[in-house]
């Protein structure tokens, strides 16, 4: 029997055509699934694009935001965002930001259709939040990245334009920083009333330092700039600085050395890590440290509070691994209480004494709140009643006691001998 024929007897056989059939078919499904699977793998990779966006990232507000604006508007499953507005009338506004909630959502950019994913997982906590981590996935056909590109940038002036005119305030959480509350409205600098030539000084010498980067660079001198304000309570250290950042278009970093779990090395972090164009503020540094040369019993028992050791300030602050590109002010009412290695050029390059009122001050304050035709004569008639006292006051104090008389400047003259008491 050749081969031939054995193989045409056994194409007779009905089992062995059944057996070999199934086979076949089975052997055809497995490699038509194999192919497709592969087809898709290779579709995805080379003709579709995806952004992964995590909830760390800083991008991840501003894209959720753009998406509820811009993109998926008709999507039927939202998550809200409850917050308060305080209008110009005084009265507080409740506001609802409705946002995509997790789940998988469509919307087109331009002639694009993009998919957008948004997961949480329950089991997987962001550590330095505090809630359960999250992620923005966007899918797209194509393999134009510059889409994602504009998308992200169009995000970014979109929050920028929702706080325009605002100071945001931030916050240390554990290793980055976070917006603290809503953005404030800027304070206009004129408003802080410091003595004669004390706000120009210090506001030029800011700019000076903004505008010359290259100089530093050139000289080989570390690009980064201290200052220290320092003098009574109430006499506006803390109200320049807000101003000075809104004059500035600043965000302003708040940093407690007393904060329990602050140690050195999340210190130094901090201050890496601190948002472009804000100023870092170190408040009451007087109450943080001692100087050195106080008695070692009393120093040994203060340190027992806290994590950051004074020498890993100084390094902070200028030390080799410090961070450059940075606008650092520190406040404190008693000067004579910091170590000199605090506050010495190099960490300090600006010191100005915000003191009691001058009679500058008196005027200029008395003018901002009474603007009538005689408020002039007015003004310089409440400094001499003031000054005749010969005790100093504070411009907080001055404030407080406008803030008793706010329509009525006769009753301002007549009761200047209690305007230590009122306020």
């Amino acid at each position: 029997m050749t081969l031939i024929d054995y193989l045409s007897s056994l194409s007779d056989n009905p089992y062995f055509g059944a057996g070999f059939g199934l086979f076949g078919i089975g052997a055809g499904a497995a490699i038509l699934r194999k192919g497709l699977q592969g087809s898709l793998i290779f579709f995805r990779r080379h003709y579709m694009i995806t952004l992964e966006v995590p909830c760390r990232d800083k991008s991840y507000q501003w894209l959720l935001q753009w998406i509820t604006e811009k993109g998926a508007r008709q999507t039927q499953h939202l998550s809200v965002e409850t917050s308060f507005e305080q209008k110009d009338t005084g009265r507080i506004k409740t506001k609802y930001d409705f946002i995509p909630s997790v789940g998988t959502h469509f919307f087109r950019y331009g002639r694009t259709w993009i998919r957008v994913e948004r997961t949480r997982e329950k089991q997987t906590l962001d550590l330095h939040m505090g809630v359960p981590w999250e992620t923005v996935t966007l899918t797209a056909f194509g393999r134009n990245k510059e889409m994602y590109f504009n998308i992200l940038e169009e995000a970014r002036q979109m929050a920028l334009k929702k706080h325009e005119g605002k100071t945001i305030m931030y916050t240390a959480m554990g290793s980055e920083w976070r917006p603290f509350g809503h953005p404030r409205n800027r304070r206009p600098i004129s408003s802080v009333v410091l003595d004669t030539g004390v706000a120009e000084r210090i506001l030029n010498d800011v700019k000076e330092f903004i505008a010359n980067p290259g100089w530093y660079r050139d000289r080989g001198i570390p690009y980064r700039r201290g200052y220290l304000l320092h003098g009574p309570p109430g006499c506006g250290k803390s109200s320049f600085i807000t101003a000075l950042a809104g004059e500035l278009e600043f965000g302003i970093c708040v940093l407690n050395l007393s904060e329990r779990g602050l140690s050195d090395d999340r210190l130094n972090h901090l201050l890496s890590v601190a948002p472009q164009q804000s100023i870092i503020l170190l408040e009451d540094v007087d109450a943080a440290f001692i100087s050195r040369e106080d008695n070692a019993q009393t120093k040994a028992a203060y340190e027992g509070l806290n994590r950051v050791t004074f020498s890993g300030l100084l390094n902070c602050l200028d030390g080799v691994a410090s961070t450059e590109a940075r606008i650092l002010f520190m406040t404190t009412n008693y000067i004579d209480r910091l170590d000199p290695a605090l506050i010495r050029p190099g960490r300090v390059d600006v010191k100005e004494y915000i003191g009691y009122c001058s009679r500058e001050q008196l005027e200029l304050m008395f003018l901002r709140f009474y603007r009538g035709d005689e408020s002039a004569s007015l003004a310089s008639s409440f400094a001499d009643s003031v000054l005749k006292f010969d005790r100093p006051i504070s411009p907080a104090q001055v404030q407080g006691y406008f803030m008793f008389h706010k329509e009525n400047e006769d009753d301002v003259l007549k009761n200047v001998d209690k305007i230590w008491t009122l306020s």
